[in-house]
């Protein structure tokens, strides 16, 4: 598996850039080989993939985290449309704590993002039509599920949008300032 691994400047938060090998049919990838990502020091145990859909263009999905056993390394990528994804590192420990990265997943980019345990995810439709897939390296657990509003001024994510479509979750969901006391994620040497 020929890939790209793209630093990001925050502890374990990589892109990668898979090789595509395309033609006049389309296009073939590998989208995930445990050798591969191991030969590169990228160690995860997949156990859930999930599929999102999201019909209309400014669906903001997030920002969402497991919390102490429950949390999850995530491997995200978008198949149909285009996300702004963005990870925010939760691990209070890390040099970056607080601070957010984007990266723009397409169909036609093909770029995947690794977000490690201890990090919140979103992403915001930036077309109609996206399907979102994504990896987790441990079983969701409704009861151990956090998130921050989209809209934190502690997290001061730059969406590009004033009024998304949420969810009646995301739209109620708690301030980083009220739910930091809760977190107890740290950067692992």
């Amino acid at each position: 598996m020929g890939l790209k691994v793209i630093e990001t400047g925050i502890e374990g938060l990589v892109i990668i850039e898979p090789q595509v090998f395309g033609d006049h049919r389309g296009f073939f990838m590998e989208s995930w080989n445990r050798q591969a990502m191991e030969k590169l020091g990228l160690y995860y145990d997949f156990v859930q993939d999930n599929h999102s859909s999201s019909t209309v263009k400014g669906t903001l999905r997030g920002i969402h985290f497991q919390y102490g056993d429950a949390a999850q390394a995530k491997l995200v990528r978008c198949v149909r449309g285009a996300v702004l994804d963005v990870a925010v590192d939760l691990r209070k420990n890390s040099p970056t704590y607080k601070k957010w990265y984007a990266v723009e997943l397409s169909e036609d980019n093909h770029k995947q993002f690794l977000i490690p345990r201890g990090f919140g995810h979103g992403f915001l439709t930036l077309t109609d039509h996206v399907e979102f897939m994504y990896k987790a390296d441990n079983y969701y657990s409704p009861n151990e599920e956090g998130g921050v509003r989209w809209n934190d001024p502690t997290l001061n994510i730059q969406w590009g949008v004033d009024q998304p479509i949420l969810s009646d979750k995301d739209s109620s969901a708690m301030y980083f300032k009220d739910v930091e006391n809760t977190l107890t994620f740290v950067l692992e040497a």
